[in-house]
């Protein structure tokens, strides 16, 4: 065996070229992966190309959109789990069944009161 020899058993320089064609094949496959992706979806306000701001600014709109959609839903289940305990407790026995409609038509009442509030807050955003 000669002196020029690594450890396993490979010259410094064939060690060099499998490093540096390892290395170009790990950048090159993946670009017929990103062929693949789709394009992002702009933001509902549309801005011109090139306007950073109004991209900014269009995503976070949408994203207080997505967040009032969001505070809607929960305030619907919400309402909807007591409205579930209360017919639960009604039927045994614990409440009576007109609290159940008083808390039918107060919850009903929230939800169209929180939504209007969230259509109002959705313009003004």
């Amino acid at each position: 065996m000669g002196t020029s020899n690594t450890k396993s058993g490979f010259n410094k320089k064939s060690v060099a070229i499998r490093k540096s064609l390892s290395a170009a094949v790990a950048v090159l496959l993946p670009l017929p992966l990103w062929a693949a992706l789709p394009t992002p979806v702009a933001p509902s306000t549309a801005p011109p190309a090139g306007d950073w701001i109004g991209l900014i600014q269009g995503y976070i709109k949408d994203g207080g959109l997505v967040l009032g959609l969001a505070i809607a839903v929960l305030g619907f289940l919400w309402i909807a789990y007591l409205g579930f305990a209360k017919f639960n407790e009604a039927r045994q026995g614990k409440a009576e069944w007109a609290e159940v409609g008083v808390l039918g038509i107060v919850g009903a009442i929230v939800l169209i009161f929180a939504s209007y509030l969230l259509t109002e807050a959705a313009g003004v955003i």
